[in-house]
């Protein structure tokens, strides 16, 4: 069984100095992304959105989030979805996860959260006397790791989250907090992420596609092997009605010669030949 609510939130704030009260403040990515963080020390943690308060923005954290997951292997999905609503059954499962999978592979030593973000922060702020640094052993605990789930999945989340994206107005006179206050860079980042779900748009066509080509040459391919064996069919059925007294190697190469006839889009490969069978 996991860890309670409680634990997990004083496991979070000990580790990332973040000062969470809820398990649903999970939901906007930046946590797990500083979670993974303080095991490779490799995130970009510069372009985590710490004070998060747009889905849009949720997106972006839990595409960092899935760069670290892809660049070191880690086989558990991430129900981007789910987890952005906020509800707080989703978030605590992944969160007991991600526990699990802290408790392994942590190495050790001290991890300055606040450094490492360069002082980013969510709003709310650790209790007075909570040391800005902590240290941790990693646990011995064995996690079994949940099969992956195919890419395409999550990138439609990313896709239908960053699509209610693009279709948000401007930047008003005032941009939201923990957003830039210039309104230049605020329309940029607003561009940035429509040029990311363009990409994912046609990432999605291309996947759609190919596999529609896939499914027209097996079609392709069934057709054909069906029609031959239908020719071998009608042919002995018409020596047994009429009672052929036919030599059996005709026979028989009349059939090899079904059995390896091609047309267009089954070539016999260059150099290749049919080996005749000896009975």
């Amino acid at each position: 069984m996991g860890e309670s609510r409680t634990e997990l939130i004083a496991w979070v704030n000990d580790l990332t100095q973040l000062g969470i009260s809820k398990i649903e403040q999970c939901g906007t990515g930046a946590v797990h992304c500083q979670i993974v963080d303080s095991i490779y020390r490799d995130v970009p943690l510069s372009k985590v959105k710490f004070n998060a308060k747009h889905e849009y923005e949720y997106v972006s954290n839990f595409k960092i989030l899935q760069g670290a997951f892809d660049k070191h292997k880690i086989e558990n999905s991430i129900p981007v979805e789910r987890l952005q609503r906020c509800k707080f059954q989703d978030n605590l499962e992944f969160l007991q996860w991600m526990k699990k999978y802290w408790d392994q592979y942590y190495p050790g030593g001290t991890y300055d959260a606040v450094a490492r973000r360069k002082g980013a922060d969510i709003g709310a702020k650790p209790a007075a006397g909570t040391a800005s640094t902590r240290s941790a052993t990693s646990s011995t605990s064995n996690l079994k790791k949940t099969p992956s789930v195919p890419s395409v999945a999550t990138s439609t989340n990313r896709l239908a989250a960053a699509a209610a994206a693009s279709k948000r107005p401007a930047a008003t006179s005032r941009a939201p907090a923990g957003m830039a206050s210039s309104p230049s860079q605020w329309e940029a980042e607003k561009q940035e992420l429509e040029q990311e779900y363009n990409r994912m748009v046609q990432d999605l066509t291309q996947q759609v596609l190919e596999l529609k080509v896939t499914v027209e040459q097996v079609e392709k391919e069934r057709e054909f092997y069906f029609g031959k064996l239908r020719e071998i069919e009608v042919y002995v059925q018409q020596l047994l009605d009429n009672g052929s007294t036919a030599p059996p190697m005709s026979i028989l190469q009349e059939i090899q010669g079904i059995m390896y006839k091609t047309e267009d889009g089954f070539e016999v490969p260059e150099g290749a030949e049919y080996e005749e069978e000896t009975y």
